[in-house]
């Protein structure tokens, strides 16, 4: 049975989001079939997909923040005519001013997230019993009545994206295993976006994984590429909206020519990797080769406001050299051709089946296994549930201890199954993760969050998390086993260690704190 349950516990930590709390029974059902518990998601293509009342296309997004921009607008503009402050609404929300959170102690801020996480209460807006009262006694104490401030309209992006990133922790909450939710963290996370680059990336955000990641997690890579590279947030992310062929008819007119930005972390980032085998020249020219790729903006000359298009206006005309092959002038779909090229390119396979293990078995991945992959992905043309498959079943990914670091992410929603709490706010995790140095959808650059051990496990990070579990102890322990939930997480997979310190704590409070902290709720 100890074999069994440690073959579980790699089966929910290192390809899902650990066992959940209650009476799921994840452990003992995946104990029974360590691999074809994994295996089941991927049988369920359908599952990835995310829908949730209220999630809108990412059109239909971008026509609510031109509408949201002109009340904005409107609203200045009123209350300068009326000689009224003009507050502009925040564009930087409570969970996302990360200068202001900086400010607060440790201790208070964990505390707050503490709190959310465990519950969510609505909380009452009543003014303080020693709010400040005007002086009646003196004559004419009485102010005059300040002008009323405009009313300000709904921050439909703020309040978007706390609706995408609910959808999403929910999901990842509820999942049975959660590998699937696990394969579209990786994906997000390797062509991804930041939503602080703008109104647009924010709204954006949730959808674009909705649309460009999830219904190609089980499906080719090919496909998964166009759609990502298609997609209005990847061209507002990476600028191409601006980039103008230099002999196009928009380029001619206009003093703007190329921006590289999207050609170079296709090949960089996206497929062929550093030392891929592609040039400098190979980046111009496939910068040429996705001018006119572009999104419709609020004006909706060129299309539905906020959806893609090609204005061949802006595109380049004539042949392109990339990579050796030349493409005739084809309109959009000289870069449709292109980009198909470059997913089957063995540079994209090697670099894609590198990172595949990096993520899900060791920070320096088994070379056999790498090779291993690298051949499925070239094989199967990119099928990218069978090198999910291939993963799940090579010995190596059963074999290697559980030895890196869970992301803040991971962490989190690892806590929130085991403590079976269904997230109902998204602001304790939105806070949690800014703390923690993985705001969500907002990586610092185009190379997304790190995947290496190393990066997680620096001291700061570690006492923010202790911080955090100490007070997810203090308001949840009273009422919970933490021996229990051990047995939920780990059965005799637990380390002799981990069970005598919970074991020896001095309250049931510090003895959960301990049982988040320890490697079986921390490695994967």
């Amino acid at each position: 049975m100890a074999r069994d349950s440690q073959a579980a516990l790699v089966a929910l930590n290192r390809f899902g989001f650990g066992a959940r709390g209650g009476a799921s029974g994840d452990l003992i059902n995946a104990a029974s079939d360590p691999r074809g518990f994994v295996k089941a998601e991927l049988a369920r293509p359908n599952a990835v997909l995310l829908e949730a009342p209220g999630l809108q296309s990412t059109p239909q997004l971008g026509q609510a923040v031109f509408v949201y921009q002109d009340q904005v607008k409107q609203a200045r503009e009123a209350a300068a005519k009326a000689g009224a402050p003009t507050e502009a609404p925040s564009q930087a929300p409570a969970d996302q001013k990360s200068g202001l959170r900086r400010n607060l102690s440790l201790n208070a801020a964990a505390t707050e997230i503490a709190g959310q996480m465990a519950e969510v209460r609505p909380t009452d807006n009543k003014p303080a019993d020693n709010a400040a009262k005007p002086d009646t006694m003196q004559p004419n104490a009485a102010a005059p009545p300040a002008a009323k401030p405009a009313p300000q309209p709904l921050n439909v992006i703020q309040k978007t994206f706390r609706a995408e990133a609910l959808a999403r922790l929910q999901r990842a909450t509820l999942v049975e295993c959660g590998f699937t939710e696990r394969l579209v963290v990786f994906w997000s996370n390797h062509f991804c976006i930041s939503a602080s680059k703008g109104e647009l990336a924010r709204i954006w955000a949730g959808a674009f994984e909705r649309e460009a990641i999830r219904p190609h997690v089980l499906g080719r890579f090919a496909d998964m590429l166009k759609a990502v590279e298609q997609h209005p947030a990847m061209l507002f992310f990476l600028d191409n909206q601006q980039s103008l062929g230099p002999d196009s008819r928009a380029g001619q007119n206009r003093k703007r020519g190329l921006n590289e930005n999207l050609a170079r972390e296709i090949m960089e980032l996206h497929t062929l990797g550093v030392g891929g085998g592609y040039t400098q020249d190979d980046v111009t020219s496939l910068a040429r080769i996705i001018t006119g790729w572009t999104f419709a903006g609020r004006q909706g000359q060129l299309g539905a406001p906020g959806s893609f298009v090609f204005n061949v206006n802006a595109h380049q005309p004539g042949p392109q050299m990339l990579l050796g092959k030349t493409y005739e002038p084809s309109g959009l779909a000289q870069g449709e051709a292109a980009l198909a090229d470059i997913a089957r390119h063995p540079s994209t396979a090697n670099f894609i089946a590198t990172k595949f293990v990096r993520h899900f078995v060791a920070d320096d991945p088994p070379p056999a296994l790498v090779a291993r992959l690298r051949d499925v992905f070239i094989k199967t043309d990119g099928d990218l549930k069978a090198l999910a498959t291939a993963l799940v079943e090579s010995d190596e990914a059963w074999q290697a201890p559980l030895t890196k670091m869970r992301s803040p992410y991971d962490f989190l929603v690892a806590s929130g199954r085991l403590l079976a709490r269904v997230p109902e706010d998204p602001g304790a995790y939105l806070n949690n993760l800014n703390l923690l140095g993985q705001p969500l959808w907002s990586p610092a650059g185009p190379n997304g969050f790190p995947d290496t051990s190393a990066a997680w496990a620096a001291p700061e990070g570690i006492k923010l998390r202790l911080d955090i579990a100490a007070q997810m102890g203090a308001r949840l322990g009273p009422n919970i086993d933490p021996l229990d939930l051990l047995e939920f997480a780990a059965a005799d997979a637990a380390s002799i260690e981990t069970r005598k310190t919970i074991e020896r704590a001095e309250s049931r409070q510090q003895a959960l704190a301990l049982l988040l902290m320890s490697p079986e709720m921390q490695r994967r």
